[in-house]
C-alpha cells in the first residue's frame, strides 16, 4: 500500500518513516510515527499542514504524542512539498477536491482517525468532515478560523498571487529573503529548519497549488452552523496570539461550534511549532476522552 518517497528537505524524527501512502486518489507523501515502545496505544491521529507548510510542520508533536500512546501521520497534501500535484492546472485544487483526498487518505489508513488540521489544513479538513464525517472519531482546528483570513494576510496572499503570475518559484523565494523572513499564512515558525532546507521545501510546492489555496482562504465562506450539526467532538486549539483569524475570533467559533477550547500560552499562529510539548498536551488530552466515542462533546 505504500512506498518511499524521493529525498526530503526534512529527515524524518526518532521512531518515524516517510513514504508514500498510496490511495485510489494517487500518493500523498507522509511521516508516520508509531506509538512508543511499551506505551498502550489509544489512537491515531491525520494530521494536515497549513498553506505554504508541509508534513513537516508537525515533526516537533511526534514524539510527545508517540509517549501519549498515539500514532500520528502528517501528510503533504495534493500539490504541497513532496505530494505530486500539477503545476499549472488550478482545478485539482479545488477545496472539495482536496477535501476527497483527505477522506481517500483516512480509508487507506483503514483505521478511525482523530482529524486534525492547522490554518489552511483545518479549512480542508473542515470541508473533508463535512462531506463525510464517518471516518473520524474528533476533529481539532488548530489556528484556523470559521472563515475568510485576515485583511492583512489577504494583501500577503496577494502579493504572493501577483509574484507567482510573473516570476518563477526560485525568483519568488530570492524576493521572499529580499524582504526579510516570511510570515506566510500557515507557514513556518521563526527558527524551524535551515534556510536551505524551507527554500527545497519551497521549491516542492506546485504554484498552481499556492494560487488556487491563497484564493481560496480569501473567499471561504463561514461554514461554522454547518459543522456545528456534524456529530462529532470538536477542539478549537490555537495560540494566545495571532494575526491569521485574532483568538476572540476562535473563542466565539468554539462557542457557536460547544467545542472544547485550547489556549497555547506564548505560541502565536503555529503553536505545533512555536509549542509542540504543551501543543501536543493539549491535543492528547482532548482525545484521551474521546477514543471513539461518536457524540458530540460538551466542555
Amino acid at each position: 500500500m505504500s512506498k518511499p518517497t524521493r529525498s526530503t528537505p526534512f529527515p524524518p524524527p526518532p521512531g518515524a518513516r516517510s513514504y508514500a501512502l498510496r490511495t485510489d486518489r494517487g500518493e500523498f507523501a507522509v511521516v508516520d510515527s508509531p506509538v512508543a515502545a511499551g506505551v498502550e496505544p489509544r489512537g491515531v491521529a491525520l494530521l494536515l499542514p497549513g498553506f505554504t507548510g508541509s508534513k513537516e510542520d508537525f515533526h516537533r508533536l511526534h514524539e510527545p504524542l508517540a509517549a501519549r500512546g498515539y500514532r500520528t501521520v502528517a501528510v503533504d497534501g495534493r500539490g504541497q512539498n513532496e505530494s505530486d500535484g500539477p503545476a499549472d492546472d488550478e482545478s485539482p485544487y479545488a477545496q472539495q477536491e482536496l477535501a476527497r483526498d483527505v477522506l481517500a487518505q483516512a480509508a487507506a489508513l483503514g483505521t478511525p482517525l482523530h482529524l486534525t488540521g492547522h490554518s489552511m489544513g483545518g479549512q480542508v479538513a473542515r470541508a473533508a468532515v463535512l462531506l463525510d464525517h464517518a471516518p473520524f472519531v474528533s476533529f481539532t482546528l488548530v489556528s484556523s478560523g470559521p472563515a475568510e483570513i485576515s485583511e492583512s494576510q489577504k494583501q500577503r496572499v496577494k502579493l504572493l498571487h501577483d509574484a507567482l503570475a510573473v516570476m518563477t518559484m526560485p525568483q519568488v523565494w530570492a524576493a521572499m529573503q529580499a524582504m526579510g523572513p516570511p510570515e506566510e499564512v500557515g507557514g513556518p515558525a521563526r527558527g524551524f529548519g535551515r534556510l536551505e532546507q524551507l527554500e527545497l521545501r519551497w521549491l516542492n510546492h506546485r504554484p498552481a497549488q499556492l494560487i488556487a489555496v491563497g484564493r481560496q482562504l480569501c473567499v471561504e465562506p463561514n461554514r461554522v452552523a454547518e459543522l456545528a450539526a456534524v456529530p462529532l467532538p470538536l477542539h478549537v486549539l490555537s495560540g494566545a496570539r495571532d494575526d491569521t483569524w485574532p483568538v476572540p475570533l476562535l473563542d466565539d467559533m468554539a462557542v457557536e461550534l460547544r467545542a472544547h477550547r485550547t489556549v497555547v500560552p506564548g505560541a502565536e499562529h503555529s503553536p505545533n511549532l512555536d509549542k509542540p510539548l504543551l501543543t501536543a498536551d493539549g491535543l492528547a488530552d482532548f482525545w484521551d476522552h474521546h477514543p471513539g466515542a461518536r457524540q458530540r462533546h460538551r466542555p
